[in-house]
């Protein structure tokens, strides 16, 4: 049995569920708490909403904490992601080292995990199926090039990249600046 609470933070509302093992599910901020709490009960086999154990009372606090772009570290929660995909975990958990304002690309991350070019494509079709998103931060792993690449949370791209914002990365100074500048007249 799952439970889950859905919360206030300063970019809007987010969800948490969680079993005995550790959190199962993490829904990124919406507008409101209604439609956060839609978004988390479509991924959930079942779910009862409850007041947050300890632990993941401190998670909650932790997520407040970030969206306040307070510099934060998700891994010590415990996780349970079970039914996924071997290959997806060991993801899942180089994509988790990453720290705060530090990003990496598919590819390299594929690279990092021993596998071809080709396992970018794998690396970001785990990022879209992330079941616990912030907590595995997927919002770190970029298109090549440290181009922003797709993001699946509500408000896509532009979430990411405010996300990014909030820990320092802004990725428009990585990108390449135009050869011939404005003068403004």
């Amino acid at each position: 049995m799952h439970r889950y609470f859905i919360f206030e933070t300063g970019a809007g509302f987010c969800g948490i569920a969680w079993n005995d093992v550790g959190i199962t599910r993490f829904q990124l901020p919406t507008s409101t708490a209604h439609s956060t709490e839609r978004l988390l009960l479509r991924r959930l086999p079942s779910g009862e909403a409850s007041e947050p154990t300890p632990e993941i009372r401190t998670a909650v606090d932790a997520v407040r904490r970030y969206f306040e772009g307070m510099e934060v570290d998700f891994s010590g929660f415990a996780l349970d992601l079970q039914g996924q995909d071997e290959f997806f975990l060991r993801i899942y958990a180089a994509a988790r080292a990453l720290r705060w304002g530090e990003t990496t690309t598919y590819g390299a991350l594929a690279k990092q995990l021993g596998a071809g070019p080709e396992a970018a494509r794998d690396v970001g079709q785990a990022m879209a199926r992330n079941p616990v998103s912030l907590i595995i931060p997927c919002h770190r792993v970029l298109a090549a090039g440290g181009r922003i690449g797709g993001f699946s949370a509500p408000g896509g791209s532009t979430t990411k990249t405010r996300m990014l914002e909030l820990e320092g990365v802004y990725l428009e100074e990585q990108q390449a600046k135009p050869a011939q500048q404005s003068f403004g007249f």
